[in-house]
């Protein structure tokens, strides 16, 4: 099984800064509030933002962006360091940096300092692009993706080319696969040409207007796809005619900061992959409500604020990669939500549990008994669906963050390494004893009942596939 395809990344770096603390009195000369306790951290931002996020899906990433001699460029090469590989742009002044000030979690103010631009494009850069499989331009307005768009026009003849725009930056090249403004970037753009919605009174929820804007960009920017983001509802995929409404599998609350980078690089690392568009869309909404849920910039790691330059996880298998979740979930502060079962021919009452276990915290992760366990369970003939098909069915739903498997009979040693704060379990369990109930509460985890749909089963499924037979 091969890993994640290659991705390179073209746009424009920033240099992002929190000044965090709490804010519980006013200044004495003047009425603005006081945030004491500040905490800083340091992280990439814009098109390294981006690219930092697609190389944490275990890509083999490269970063065309314009960089220089200043402390913010070396500092952000520092934390690019071992992840990312860069290919540097000639910088006109100082990198771009951004600081945020937070009290409690919510942004107060923001700083903005340095003003540089990108000069022309090196031959090592025009390289770079001619050999990508597939390109995300992040266009920050700062000439990183104007120095390079011959090169990514021509890219996008062969391969597929994702562009995140910016109200500052240019259009983007005729071809690309797929452009992702924000709803007030669509509406924005779309005006510029004298089409789209503008304000509609009477479409409250902003669908009519942003499947209107979305359609007139298809056309003025001859892309095969837009898709207008629209923050916890989902995103909107127009080709041009009808759109697709893909809905955010939960309402994600929480720090928004860099769920269009993480929308974005999980788009056009889904194409690279050789996903359809539809299918991609999918999967950076999910991931985009993943982000926010797990704390959002927050959640990027400690090398982001040392500056170790330390290498991504490995990409691991399916348990590897819950174990992750939940723990960088737990870490931002969220609810970790478990639940587990057989799952040998996922019916409704199954998807109504998860469904149901999903909205009641800030992730789920599915525990999946695998085939020998099935089978000391059920008997000879199980499981009908190998654990190989159960994981990518179960991953494929939306309320499902984490799939991890077990051998053993009951999950307690999985759960153990989770520690989930809310044990989930179907409401047909009501009268009978749960053994994992006193290792959840030992952590201080609840076992939460939810309920099941009547006359679902596997077993009844299957029993009643024979009898037709």
């Amino acid at each position: 099984m091969t890993g994640p395809a290659p991705l390179l990344v073209v746009g424009d770096a920033l240099l992002d800064h929190d000044l965090s603390g709490k804010a519980e009195r006013l200044a004495p000369d003047a009425p603005v509030p006081v945030v004491g306790g500040v905490r800083r951290t340091t992280r990439p931002g814009g098109a390294a933002l981006a690219a930092w996020l697609a190389a944490a899906d275990g890509r083999d990433v490269t970063l065309v962006t314009a960089l220089g001699r200043d402390p913010a460029s070396e500092r952000l090469c520092e934390l690019l360091a071992g992840r990312v590989r860069v290919v540097g742009l000639p910088l006109r002044g100082t990198l771009s940096s951004k600081t945020r000030v937070l009290a409690e979690g919510r942004p107060m103010l923001r700083l903005d300092d340095g003003e540089g631009r990108a000069g022309e494009a090196t031959e090592e850069a025009r390289r770079a692009v001619a050999g990508a499989g597939a390109v995300l331009v992040a266009d920050y307005g700062r000439g990183s993706a104007d120095a390079l768009r011959e090169a990514v026009a021509e890219a996008a003849g062969r391969a597929p080319v994702v562009w995140d725009p910016h109200p500052r930056g240019g259009v983007p090249v005729p071809g690309v696969r797929m452009v992702t403004p924000s709803a007030a970037e669509a509406r924005a753009f779309a005006a510029r040409f004298g089409a789209g919605a503008g304000e509609e009174p009477d479409d409250p929820a902003g669908l009519r207007g942003a499947a209107r804007d979305a359609g007139a960009l298809v056309d003025a920017w001859r892309a095969a796809s837009v898709v207008v983001t629209l923050g916890g509802r989902g995103a909107l995929l127009s080709h041009g005619g009808t759109p697709l409404m893909v809905p955010s599998p939960v309402t994600a609350e929480g720090d928004a900061c860099g769920a269009g980078d993480r929308f974005a690089a999980a788009a056009a690392g889904a194409l690279a992959d050789g996903d359809l568009t539809e299918t991609a869309v999918r999967a950076a909404v999910h991931a985009a409500t993943r982000f926010v849920a797990e704390g959002g910039v927050r959640s990027l790691g400690p090398g982001t604020g040392t500056g170790s330059g330390a290498a991504p996880e490995p990409a691991g298998g399916p348990t590897d990669d819950a174990l992750r979740t939940a723990a960088r979930v737990r870490a931002a502060g969220g609810t970790v939500v478990a639940a587990g079962g057989c799952f040998d021919l996922l019916h409704a009452g199954h998807v109504a549990l998860l469904q149901a276990a999903r909205r009641s915290g800030d992730c789920l992760i599915v525990c999946v008994n695998s085939d020998a366990s099935v089978r000391r369970r059920k008997g000879r003939g199980r499981p009908l669906v190998n654990v190989a098909d159960r994981i990518r069915v179960l991953r494929a739903l939306e309320c499902v963050d984490g799939v991890a498997v077990f051998e053993e009979d009951t999950p307690e040693q999985l759960l153990g390494e989770l520690r989930p704060h809310i044990w989930a379990k179907g409401g047909d369990y009501a009268m009978a004893p749960l053994p994992e109930a006193p290792l959840v509460a030992s952590w201080g985890g609840q076992v939460v009942l939810f309920p099941y749909l009547d006359g679902r089963s596997t077993t009844g499924i299957a029993a009643r596939a024979t009898l037709r037979g």
